[in-house]
């Protein structure tokens, strides 16, 4: 068996990666475990943080956790662009080696505004990291079966991210302190770049085209305002002077950004890319799976905690359904989209994320660990089968010069979902409230829950049916 995967052929029915290609694999994907860990494990730990470093109100401790989410959908589509041009496998390297200093840095940090800041620069790293570990894998792995069971693992650790950083977030803040969150990520990131510059290659030629500057600063101030403006619509206010004001801003800078991609000479992101059906349903697909699960998964959480009485720890051992299921459905993908293809794969997917989200439903206010970790690990399996059927959607086809881009886009629904967050969010506020007068506070609260499951699923399903259907149209020709 060769150690070289680009000896094997897409055709090949059955990856056979060899050596360095699984540790090609086992690399890029411990980028993104190391980054999908990162948000979960930090905010099961926010409320130590406060106590130990004096933080004088919770909306500046939460900064603690939206310092690193900012900088990282800002930055994105620039480096994605930048990494076609200055190498991937440099800026990937760059990226891990900038993440563990950070996170040494936010381990260590003995003031707020020092750790802030350490966590603001951990967000510029992931940045970096994530479009290029993307790029790096569908350049590595060949179009078709090698590159789908890569992206399902990758989808799969991107997702079991969450639940192990809230499980293990509760372990090390109970056992130890929190400042081990960090310290444990920066251990991660000295292996990562370890094999980052032992077995990772360079998988492009670098472009002689020049960074579209307008362009980066446009979309790097949209996206900005775009996120910061989900994130805090709701302890402001959706209808806040700031909010409106902020959402109203992204609105304008990224309508400015298309304009100007349309004028330059070598944008930071091809309107062709754009106008893909595969690149824009497929980032739709993203963004309903991401926004829907995302949300789902909060509103979980409020139930274990605020319904239930759990304990953090107890809360994150709740969420082990949803993270096996994740494992699974990583393995599962490849295998689906190879025999039913893509489009089938993201009708299934998002219709079985439907069912497990709408059952929650029948949650009740006491007990039903049975039926939590049921609902949730249903949810779970067809979110990773959606997030790898729609990645490889928007990657497949294009060419090598365009995939540290399309890594970008792919991952932009990831932060965008935030929107779905807010959405059900507001929602279960608006029921919970409706319910107060009529009501105990913990009925209320699970009567608010209960609508925004049932929208989160109806928004699922309503994606299974258009995006697939889109989907499965054949492309005009040429």
């Amino acid at each position: 068996m060769t150690t070289d995967t680009h000896d094997l052929t897409a055709a090949d029915t059955t990856p056979r990666w060899g050596l360095r290609g699984w540790l090609v694999l086992i690399t890029l994907c411990g980028a993104t475990l190391m980054t999908g860990l990162d948000y979960s494990i930090i905010t099961v730990a926010l409320p130590e943080i406060g106590r130990d470093l004096g933080f004088f109100s919770a909306p500046a401790l939460q900064w603690v956790a939206t310092a690193c989410l900012l900088p990282t959908a800002a930055l994105m589509p620039l480096f994605g662009r930048a990494s076609d041009m200055v190498g991937r496998r440099r800026l990937f390297v760059i990226g891990v080696a900038a993440f563990s200093v950070f996170s040494l840095l936010a381990g260590l940090a003995p003031t707020p505004g020092l750790l802030v800041t350490a966590r603001a620069g951990q967000g510029v790293a992931a940045a970096m990291i994530g479009p290029t570990a993307l790029a790096l894998m569908t350049g590595t792995f060949p179009e078709g079966p090698q590159r789908t069971r890569a992206l399902g693992v990758n989808g799969a650790l991107l997702s079991l991210g969450f639940v192990v950083g809230t499980i293990g977030g509760g372990l090390i803040t109970s056992g130890l302190n929190w400042r081990w969150t960090m310290l444990i990520l920066f251990g991660i990131g000295v292996l990562v770049m370890t094999g980052a510059v032992t077995v990772v290659r360079e998988t492009a030629v670098r472009g002689r085209a020049r960074l579209d500057v307008p362009g980066a600063l446009l979309a790097s101030g949209g996206l900005f305002a775009l996120v910061y403006g989900i994130s805090t619509g709701g302890a402001a206010g959706w209808g806040s002077l700031p909010t409106l004001a902020t959402l109203t801003a992204a609105a304008l800078l990224l309508g400015a950004f298309l304009a100007v991609e349309a004028r330059h000479a070598a944008p930071l992101v091809p309107l062709r890319l754009l106008r893909r059906r595969t690149v824009k349903w497929g980032m739709t697909v993203g963004l309903v799976t991401f926004g829907m699960c995302g949300g789902a998964t909060l509103l979980l959480s409020i139930h274990m905690q605020d319904v239930l009485g759990y304990t953090p720890l107890q809360t994150g051992l709740g969420f082990l359904g949803e993270g096996v299921a994740a494992l699974v459905a990583g393995s599962f993908a490849a295998k689906m989209i190879s025999t039913r293809g893509t489009a089938a794969t993201i009708v299934t997917g998002l219709t079985v994320q439907a069912a497990g989200t709408a059952a929650m439903v029948f949650l009740p206010a006491q007990g039903g660990l049975v039926l939590l970790l049921a609902t949730s690990a249903t949810m779970g399996f067809g979110h990773v089968l959606t997030v790898v059927a729609a990645v490889t959607t928007i990657t497949s086809g294009l060419g090598e010069a365009d995939q540290g881009v399309a890594g970008s886009l792919a991952q932009m629904p990831t932060f965008v979902g935030a929107v779905g967050v807010a959405g059900l969010t507001a929602i279960a506020a608006v029921r919970t409230e409706a319910l107060a007068s009529a009501a105990t506070e913990a009925s209320a609260t699970l009567g608010g829950l209960h609508a925004a499951f049932l929208v989160a699923g109806a928004v699922a399903l309503a994606g299974a049916l258009v995006g697939g259907a889109l989907l499965r149209r054949p492309a005009p020709a040429a």
